[in-house]
C-alpha cells in the first residue's frame, strides 16, 4: 500500500469539519503511506463549503480533493462519488464529525500490511478502546441489524453499521452500488460477502458518539431502511 484514500461525506458539518481535517493532517501512517483526502459535500445548507475551501487554501501541503452535489442525495450517494474518485490502493470511510478517531486508521491497516485482509471493519463493540455511553436502544438496534445481516451473509461481524470500513479500492470500485442514504452499510456488506475468496477482518476501535443536539443525524427511519436493505440484498439478491 503506497496511498490511502480517505472518503469524507459531509452534510452541514461547517462548525466541526476543520477539527477532523486537523486530525487527519496529524495522523502518521506506517511505511510512509500517503494520504489522499476526498471530501464530498452533499449540498450542505450551512457554511460547510466555505469552511472546506478555506481549509484547503490555508493547507496547500495536504492532498485534499473537493467535490459537491448540487442537490442533496444522501450519505450513500456521497460515498459513491468519493469511491469513484479514489486513486489509493485502499480506501477508508471517515465521517466529517468527531465520533471516530483517525489515529486508529493504523489498527485497520495492519491486517492488510500483514497480508491477511482485503477488507477490514472497525468494530465499536469489541476490544478495550474508549466508548462513549449514550443511547441504549441505538446499541440494541445496531446489534440487531448486525445479527440480521450476518444471518444472510454468513459472516460473524460484531458491527456491520460501523463507519470505519477499509476496502481494497479495485474491489469496491467494481461493485455496483445503489443505496444513496444509510442503506450503504448493509448493501456493501452483503455484496462483499459474496465475492469469492474475499478476506474480511474486524478490529476493535474507539467510539466518541454524538447526541442529536451535537449533530447526530441517523434516526429510526434509517433503521427500518437498513432492515429493508438487508432483506433486499441479502435474501432476494442472492
Amino acid at each position: 500500500m503506497n496511498k490511502l484514500s480517505i472518503i469524507i461525506p459531509a452534510y452541514n458539518e461547517g462548525p466541526t469539519i476543520h477539527f477532523i481535517l486537523d486530525k487527519l493532517q496529524n495522523v502518521t501512517l506506517p511505511n510512509g503511506i500517503e494520504k489522499e483526502i476526498i471530501i464530498v459535500n452533499d449540498c450542505s445548507k450551512d457554511n460547510t463549503e466555505e469552511a472546506i475551501l478555506k481549509y484547503i487554501e490555508t493547507h496547500p501541503d495536504m492532498s485534499i480533493q473537493y467535490f459537491k452535489h448540487e442537490v442533496n442525495k444522501g450519505k450513500g450517494a456521497a460515498l459513491h462519488t468519493g469511491i469513484s474518485k479514489a486513486t489509493g490502493e485502499y480506501l477508508i470511510i471517515q465521517d466529517a464529525d468527531l465520533e471516530y478517531d483517525p489515529n486508529e486508521f493504523n489498527l485497520l491497516i495492519q491486517p492488510v500490511l500483514d497480508g491477511f485482509a482485503d477488507v477490514v471493519y472497525g468494530s465499536r463493540f469489541m476490544g478495550g478502546n474508549p466508548h462513549r455511553i449514550l443511547f441504549f436502544w441505538h446499541t440494541i438496534g445496531n446489534k440487531f441489524l448486525t445479527f440480521l445481516s450476518n444471518m444472510f451473509t454468513n459472516l460473524n461481524l460484531t458491527d456491520m453499521e460501523t463507519c470505519y470500513k477499509l476496502f481494497n479500492t479495485k474491489i469496491i470500485q467494481q461493485i455496483p452500488l445503489r443505496e444513496k442514504r444509510f442503506g450503504f452499510e448493509p448493501e456493501i456488506t452483503a455484496k462483499i460477502s459474496r465475492i469469492p475468496k474475499i478476506r474480511i477482518y474486524e478490529v476493535g476501535i474507539s467510539y466518541y458518539g454524538r447526541t442529536y443536539e451535537e449533530g447526530k443525524k441517523i434516526g429510526w427511519k434509517d433503521g427500518f431502511r437498513a432492515i429493508y436493505c438487508i432483506l433486499k440484498y441479502g435474501l432476494f439478491k442472492r
